[in-house]
């Protein structure tokens, strides 16, 4: 695509038309592949930032549809089931231990490998007021976003 730029103005000299040049647009260079490095540095991003939000929906604060768009529909729907159970209980119970369920959840650490090309399969360490606890999630590319296709929160 090109965009058109006059070399003179009109004025300089009247009874010529301007001379016109075409210029290329500025394009985004096509993006390359990721390479590993990238690639994993990728997948303990997203491991962590999902991680902490499935924690915070475990622990009340955030709404699970945050986490639709990373999250399958089967994951989602149990984490939704274990938050809704939760509540139930903390409702049923007034446990000091049980209240502080999940609460000031932190992800202290993370780590990932790769299974087979666009599947990796990662771990992190979530330490809360209760207790330590670990989380597992295989993270899939399907049409170049990474999807959540399994979370067990131990």
């Amino acid at each position: 695509m090109y965009a058109v730029t006059p070399i003179r103005s009109a004025t300089v000299n009247p009874g010529r038309a301007a001379a016109v040049r075409q210029v290329p647009l500025r394009t985004t260079a096509p993006v390359a592949p990721l390479r590993a490095a990238d690639e994993t540095s990728e997948i303990l991003a997203i491991t962590r930032s999902t991680v902490q939000a499935a924690m915070e929906v475990l622990a009340g604060i955030r709404p699970i549809h945050q986490l639709a768009r990373r999250l399958d529909p089967r994951c989602l729907a149990v984490l939704q089931h274990r938050a809704a159970l939760i509540r139930r209980e903390q409702a049923r119970s007034a446990s000091p231990s049980l209240a502080r369920l999940h609460k000031n959840s932190m992800v202290r650490s993370v780590r990932a490998c790769p299974v087979a090309p666009g599947i990796y399969e990662a771990s992190a360490v979530v330490v809360d007021d209760v207790r330590a606890r670990a989380v597992a999630v295989r993270l899939e590319r399907s049409k170049q976003v990474w999807r959540v296709t399994e979370f067990m929160v131990g």
